[in-house]
């Protein structure tokens, strides 16, 4: 027991973990390198194969599933969607944070009581309804609407701003005559870019995984990148090389906004270091 270092031990957990996530991910690359005969033989294959190329451009050239109109559907949606709820969030957590007004706490708890509500299991019928009436079936608008605003997003934002910029610093702001908006612009937003950067990444990664909903108001003609994926089964069989080879395409893009927004949060922590 003496013998017992906790740094060694945190090592050897954090490897463990590592190899835990970083496994599907390879098995996915593993698996859409091969033939689907090897994809359900057993014992399974444990190394990469040589047909991802091959298999890739099945994906590509499937009439069925139209890959590459998913992944820009999804990316427009995916999107639209985050820089409408980073925005929105921002401006009311510093409105919730920072500004004083009648029924400022009664409109937070309404936010909050949002939260505590399933959009997609409650209010899938209605949203549906309402979709129909305004004729928005079957086209983006009707999988960017309902999701413009969050009520995640307003609390994070909510609590960020409350820790990263002080009441004094708007204070002084307002003292030097700028105005509401140009605060938030020049002294907020460089404030809570960390907050801002975790709030997007979580909401381009909800909607670009997001399957009920678009499932149900877009076409077959018109999908996004997760309901391609599941056109790109066989009629009466699945294709596992393909499913896998499309889900390591539509991974992709989630990769780059987590380096581009990952960037931003390093960068925000590293300034607040040198200010404190």
């Amino acid at each position: 027991m003496n013998n017992f270092s906790p740094t060694l031990f945190t090592r050897v957990m954090l490897g463990v973990a590592v190899v835990l996530s970083a496994f599907p991910l390879y098995w996915m690359l593993v698996i859409a390198s091969r033939t689907n005969a090897d994809a359900i033989a057993v014992p399974p294959p444990f190394l990469p194969g040589g047909n991802l190329g091959d298999n890739i451009v099945e994906v590509l050239n499937n009439e069925d599933a139209k890959f590459l109109l998913g992944l820009t559907n999804s990316f427009i949606v995916s999107s639209v969607v985050t820089v409408s709820v980073v925005i929105i969030s921002t401006l009311a957590g510093f409105a919730f944070a920072n500004l004083s007004f009648k029924g400022r706490n009664l409109l937070l708890v309404l936010v909050l009581l949002t939260m505590a509500v399933p959009l997609q299991q409650m209010g899938v019928v209605p949203l549906y309804r309402l979709m129909v009436s305004l004729e928005w079936t079957g086209t983006l608008k009707a999988v960017i609407l309902p999701y413009l605003l969050n009520g995640f997003g307003v609390f994070l934002m909510t609590q960020y701003t409350r820790q990263a910029v002080p009441m004094e610093l708007v204070e002084a702001a307002r003292v030097d005559g700028a105005a509401t908006l140009r605060i938030w612009w020049n002294v907020v937003l460089p404030a809570v870019r960390p907050g801002m950067a975790v709030l997007g990444i979580n909401t381009f990664m909800l909607m670009w995984n997001d399957f009920m909903w678009p499932l149900i108001v877009l076409t077959p003609d018109n999908p996004t990148v997760q309901i391609a994926i599941t056109s790109l089964n066989a009629r009466f069989s699945t294709n596992y090389t393909l499913i896998f080879a499309g889900t390591a395409l539509s991974i992709i893009p989630l990769i780059a906004v987590f380096i581009a927004f990952g960037r931003q949060i390093v960068g925000g922590l590293m300034e607040g270091a040198v200010k404190a």
